[in-house]
């Protein structure tokens, strides 16, 4: 396992479309570890390969509830709205309220190449989404809805 560099907004690689995975190999299990672990590291709660400079449908995520290894995810069902506060490893300093759906229903492989399905709300519907976005090449930035500064982000907090 290794911690792989973040691809950062100006890397074009971030803006192309990811190629479905045909085969799951060592080569796509190792991307997945070394993903997950770079997650990890950068304390963040998702990854999609293109992140890493991999154009390959394959996100992790983990929002406290246990790690989600996904191989092609596809949302195949939405409902209702959320709007709360986004920020991505691949664009540090950025933060903005975005709109999702509040609940989504995510279809996709396993490492073991199983059939996975994830009925989602709150946090995790939002991260499965953000995450399915990158391998679109689709950034939160393009759905924000308003930029928040830090001031903005500590009186969020404060409640």
């Amino acid at each position: 396992m290794a911690i792989r560099n973040i691809r950062t907004d100006e890397d074009e690689i971030l803006r192309k479309v990811s190629k479905s995975v045909d085969e799951i190999n060592q080569r796509i299990l190792t991307l997945i570890k070394d993903m997950a672990q770079t997650m990890y590291d950068a304390k963040g709660v998702g990854l999609a390969a293109p992140q890493v400079g991999v154009l390959k449908r394959v996100v992790v995520i983990d929002v406290g509830g246990g790690l989600f290894e996904l191989i092609n995810p596809e949302i195949v069902k939405k409902e209702g709205e959320q709007i709360d506060i986004e920020g991505c490893l691949s664009l540090p300093g950025i933060m903005g309220d975005v709109k999702r759906p509040e609940i989504v229903v995510v279809e996709a492989l396993d490492p073991k190449g199983e059939k996975v399905t994830i009925q989602a709300d709150g946090l995790l519907a939002r991260a499965l989404c953000h995450e399915i976005d990158h391998l679109d090449g689709i950034l939160f930035k393009d759905r924000v809805i308003k930029f928040v500064d830090e001031d903005e982000l500590r009186k969020r907090r404060k409640g």
